[in-house]
């Protein structure tokens, strides 16, 4: 007995020492990553016109953050703009016990203003490619944005083989200053954005200046910063190209001339692999494609990316594919390639349906949701201003952040009543005008119970031209979610709901909505804080294309003074 109790209090000590030495072994590999970051207004050259771009350290795109999954990130960023605020918001990174730095101003920040810093810092709890971009006004069209790429841990591998990794950035890019932009959106009478002067590739791309552009200086088709990007690969080596896409407005396709490309991850997911020769991509999407550089080596080939679901009147953004030892900066002798047709919807919605969850790394979804939240998506007028609306309100975000709000209780500084869980489906026509005279401009809360599982279904309509339905990117922030099913006309929730795929369902931050359809998504409310969801096209997110979600904030910790400074936390900055 007593030799039995001795054994039993040995195990016990070994182990504990065991987990204890686990977790400092974990403690000890994991890192920190340390980034300082001056945010500036500066004048570039992307396209070979002149335009103040706001930058990172002085740089558009801004610099890649690397790191290993589990690592930490520090952020410190410095607003040296004079007259502008800031936010910053890490797309894709979930933010698990970090909710007030998932960088949105309004939901889980006050802006930085000018002059001011604040310390960004989370974990990447998962590998897989990210992004970041500004979360304040309408600044991702002036240029800040950037690649956050996760590696898996040590020892552990992909499901596919390469001998290179690189990256790809695209961009559309706009000549006009965001104030001019902002201004037309919200005016009487209503002024569009209109289409990109240009497409950016790694943000560099080719704008036809003319003679006046030229002699004032405005446009210099010489500066060496717009020269193409150029991509150069050694003959039959196997590369892992890291796609993405933070346009303001445009879905693009992508191409490599000659080449095939196999789709291998999507969103930090991995994919059960297909191969395309056109990769559709819309803004907030990343993926992960190899390519083999297979072809014939003594030329160069076009990388090429064009307008999609739009009538384009933006040219091709060019790139250079380029064989080594040929000169990297050679233009091929072929014509570049121009993409499918803008408004093939079909093939955009089959590449879609296409992307599963590899077979090796599926994660059922729950079988049953405990709550169903249909959307309809529409344009309206609200006091004379054209808006976009979830059934029938149109998102403005508060002076106060929510989260701010809800973990303090103050329930004067957004709309108290909850916002609907659908729309009137029977009636409503959705590839007409509709009047939609009840909508309104607010900022109401869907609360979700804690650790539920919701679906959300969105639905789109005409827009208030006749005939018009846009494609929509729908991002979710602090949560990935699995994509159930897409479909054309309206969502039947009796009859599609048996259409949903929920053998190998791909889970991702991003999806599209295709016009006069649908998109079923399912997710877990299990990480607590306040969490935007909205089309991640600019111009549509300004003129109130989103909701907010809120669960467990009674599970949020002490919310850091560095967050407030704004509305009624004014007076919460100084101790």
């Amino acid at each position: 007995m007593v030799e039995t109790q001795q054994c039993r209090k040995i195990f016990i000590s070994l182990l504990v020492f065991c987990i204890f030495y686990s977790i400092n072994v974990l403690t000890v590999e994991a890192k920190t990553h340390y980034h300082v970051w001056d945010v500036k207004y500066t004048y570039k050259f992307p396209d070979c016109y002149k335009k103040l771009a706001i930058t990172i350290n002085g740089e558009s795109p801004g610099p890649t953050i690397y790191a290993q999954q589990g690592d930490t990130v520090v952020v410190r960023l410095t607003n040296t703009m004079l007259t502008e605020n800031v936010a910053v918001h890490w797309h894709g990174i979930r933010q698990y016990g970090t909710p007030w730095h998932d960088g949105t101003d309004g939901v889980t920040q006050c802006a930085i203003m000018p002059g001011e810093t604040l310390d960004y810092k989370f974990v990447v709890d998962r590998a897989g490619t990210y992004l970041y971009h500004a979360h304040y006004g309408m600044q991702i069209s002036a240029g800040l944005y950037g690649f956050i790429i996760v590696k898996l841990p040590d020892g552990v591998s992909e499901p596919f083989a390469y001998d290179h990794d690189h990256t790809i950035l695209l961009k559309d890019w706009y000549h006009g200053s965001t104030y001019e932009e902002a201004v037309g959106l919200s005016s009487i009478p209503f002024k569009w954005v209109g289409e990109p002067q240009s497409l950016l590739i790694n943000g560099r791309g080719r704008f036809n200046c003319s003679a006046a552009d030229t002699a004032s200086g405005v446009c210099n088709a010489t500066n060496s910063d717009c020269s193409p990007y150029s991509l150069t690969v050694v003959p039959g080596k196997t590369y892992r190209l890291r796609i993405a896409s933070l346009t303001s407005l445009s879905a693009l396709s992508f191409e490599i001339e000659g080449h095939n490309m196999t789709v291998v991850e999507a969103d930090g997911s991995f994919v059960e692999p297909f191969v395309t020769k056109n990769l559709y991509i819309n803004s907030g999407e990343t993926y992960s494609v190899i390519v083999k550089a297979d072809q014939d080596s003594k030329r160069n080939y076009w990388i090429t990316t064009n307008v999609v679901g739009r009538k384009p009147s933006t040219p091709t953004g060019l790139g250079i594919f380029n064989y080594y030892p040929n000169y990297h900066y050679k233009y091929p002798t072929t014509e570049p390639t121009t993409g499918p047709f803008w408004n093939d919807t079909a093939s955009k919605l089959a590449q879609s349906r296409a992307i599963k969850a590899h077979h090796d790394y599926v994660t059922a979804p729950p079988p049953t949701s405990d709550r169903v939240i249909v959307l309809l998506n529409t344009q309206n007028l609200v006091n004379g201003i054209y808006r976009w609306s979830l059934n029938n309100i149109s998102l403005s975000l508060p002076l106060t952040p929510f989260l701010v709000s809800l973990k303090h209780n103050f329930t004067d500084t957004f709309d108290q009543n909850p916002p609907p869980d659908t729309y009137d489906v029977e009636n409503y026509d959705i590839y007409s005008i509709a009047e939609n005279k009840n909508a309104t401009s607010s900022n109401p809360i869907y609360s979700i119970d804690f650790n539920t599982t919701v679906d959300i279904i969105l639905q789109n309509a005409n827009t208030m031209s006749n005939a018009t339905s846009e494609t929509h990117p729908w991002h979710l922030h602090g949560h990935d979610f699995w994509i159930l099913g897409y479909g054309d006309g309206k969502f039947n929730i009796t009859k599609d709901a048996k259409s949903y795929n929920l053998a190998n369902p791909i889970m991702r931050n991003t999806v599209p909505l295709y016009p006069y359809g649908w998109t079923a998504l399912r997710f877990r409310a299990d990480n607590p804080g306040v969490w935007l969801f909205h089309c991640h096209i600019e111009s549509h997110f300004y003129m109130g294309m989103g909701v907010v979600f809120e669960a467990g904030i009674d599970k949020v910790g002490t919310l850091p003074k560095s967050i407030m400074g704004c509305g009624k936390t004014k007076h919460m900055i100084n101790p």
